[in-house]
């Protein structure tokens, strides 16, 4: 930690050894592990712990193999493939292994998968909302204290330690604190305010938080991620064009070399672009259709679309999508003693290298960390001991204060999605603007440093869009090559010289600096 403190705003205070930061899949786990391992535990998230966040927008498909199969092998293989380079076999191993393990627990405990034909329980896919209620319960049964509805602003810090965090009910506006031994980032990643389903409130404060407090970053080049839509919606769930055929406004079927975002994408660079999901047998299309809220915006324009062309673009997803995010090492701790993250607030390149995780890899990724970081965090909690609640604590000097009303909050964010949120800007990059988003970008954070405190909740929303732009932009410029969900145009070729993370941070002083695949160092 850098800079001076302030102490903790005065409010009713809650002492825990474990505080969670979120309260999507990775959070639920990481407070169901740390009680599990004897611990106090407080979860704080922003919406309500059940229907907020991109799983309970809709159906969380899951990898289940069982360990050492020819299925587990050939699951390892595919991510490995997907990574181009930078996937680590024995991580994704160990991810796959909690998963079936945390997935039989669930069935003995009496969550309902869905059957197979013969009656089988099929524990790859899951209902997100059915899913997080199901682990609400678990929670609430176990002793968990959740606090819905209260966005945590700041950590708190002892002696370079994160000791809890402060925040605010959304709701009534008062403060809270919470006061812990150990405390986890399972906030999500940052979308930006793009639209896309189930991520309005992943906006990145546990990014900004985690940085004020010293954490670094990984994998910030690879977030050039977009989930293709029907137009003027905001249901980005991809797994049913698997079955579909593109084509232009004349009808004229499109191909193009990639995956599917890239023959949408470049559709768009030549004008609008259409779908039909032609290719789904009956049987699928029933099974497509058990997601209702996929079919909601067909049903609600009369329209069949096995049979019937419907417009779509593609929406920005970032790191909820992409695999930007802490820094972590094997048992998920940051850089910062007494901070831990999961999920998609974490780095995910050892899970899913240069590409999207996509639904299932990236479920399994959050179940995975929030279990491995809520007993990390009890066994730290374990360590400071008992008498943590009394440590003298404060926040860390904010990134950026607010130094009256200089700023609109609305301008703000909207110069920040203008170097986001264009398919020219991180779905095709390029250097020169790459050069000029930094450019733009210094400016938004600077003017997100000038805005006033009376809601300190969309204050904190937009400096850390601001920071989490920053980090982005000078990460994808340290990466001279184009490599997958990285696209650089004037550097189309991968360069297996640049196999390598790349690790990025700072506030007011943003660095990004490439270090081995596999070693956490820093390459200063």
């Amino acid at each position: 930690m850098s800079g001076p403190t302030h102490p903790a705003a005065a409010g009713p205070d809650l002492v825990a050894d474990v505080l969670v930061i979120g309260g999507g899949p990775a959070g639920c786990w990481a407070a169901l592990s740390a009680m599990e391992a004897g611990a106090s535990v407080v979860l704080a998230e922003k919406g309500y712990v059940g229907t907020a966040g991109a799983t309970a927008a809709g159906n969380s498909s899951i990898v289940y193999t069982l360990p050492a199969s020819a299925g587990r092998e050939k699951a390892i293989a595919q991510r490995v493939a997907r990574g181009l380079g930078l996937v680590a076999a024995d991580t994704v191993d160990r991810v796959f292994d909690e998963v079936y393990r945390q997935l039989n627990r669930l069935a003995d405990w009496g969550y309902g998968f869905p059957k197979t034909e013969d009656g089988t329980s099929y524990r790859g896919s899951m209902r997100g909302v059915d899913y997080l209620r199901f682990l609400r319960q678990r929670l609430v049964k176990g002793g968990v204290r959740i606090l819905d509805q209260s966005p945590a602003l700041d950590l708190l810090v002892a002696d370079g330690v994160v000791a809890g965090a402060r925040g605010s009910d959304r709701r009534t506006g008062a403060p809270w604190t919470v006061r812990s031994a150990a405390t986890v980032i399972a906030s999500g990643g940052c979308a930006f305010l793009s639209g896309a389903l189930g991520t309005r409130n992943l906006t990145g404060e546990g990014y900004l938080m985690a940085a004020e407090a010293g954490a670094r970053f990984s994998g910030m080049d690879f977030t050039g991620q977009y989930g293709i839509a029907p137009r003027h919606t905001s249901v980005t769930k991809g797994i049913i064009y698997f079955w579909a055929s593109f084509f232009d406004e004349a009808g004229a079927r499109l191909e193009s070399k990639g995956d599917r975002q890239d023959i949408v994408a470049n559709g768009l660079g030549r004008g609008r672009v259409f779908a039909m999901l032609d290719k789904a047998s009956p049987r699928v299309q029933s099974g497509m259709r058990s997601q209702a809220n996929i079919f909601a915006p067909f049903d609600r324009l009369g329209i069949d679309p096995f049979t019937q062309r419907f417009e779509v673009e593609l929406i920005y997803e970032g790191t909820v999508r992409g695999n930007g995010g802490l820094l972590i090492g094997r048992d998920t701790a940051t850089d910062v003693p007494g901070l831990f993250a999961a999920g998609d607030a974490a780095a995910r390149e050892e899970m899913a290298g240069a590409t999207s995780g996509g639904g299932g890899p990236n479920a399994s990724w959050a179940l995975a960390t929030g279990t491995w970081s809520g007993r990390a965090a009890a066994a730290f909690a374990r360590g400071i001991g008992a008498a943590h609640g009394d440590r003298r604590a404060a926040t860390p000097a904010p990134a950026a204060e607010g130094r009256g009303d200089a700023a609109d909050t609305a301008a703000v964010r909207a110069a920040i999605q203008r170097e986001i949120l264009p398919l020219g800007r991180s779905f095709f990059r390029s250097t020169a603007g790459l050069e000029a988003a930094s450019g733009a970008l210094e400016t938004a954070w600077r003017d997100a440093g000038a805005l006033g405190r009376t809601d300190a909740i969309a204050r904190r929303e937009t400096q850390a869009m601001a920071a989490t732009a920053r980090w982005i932009v000078a990460s994808a410029r340290r990466r001279g090559e184009s490599r997958g969900i990285h696209r650089l145009a004037d550097r189309p070729a991968r360069d297996d010289g640049q196999l390598h993370r790349i690790l990025s941070g700072g506030l007011d002083r943003v660095f990004a600096a490439p270090v081995g695949a596999r070693h956490m160092e820093a390459a200063e």
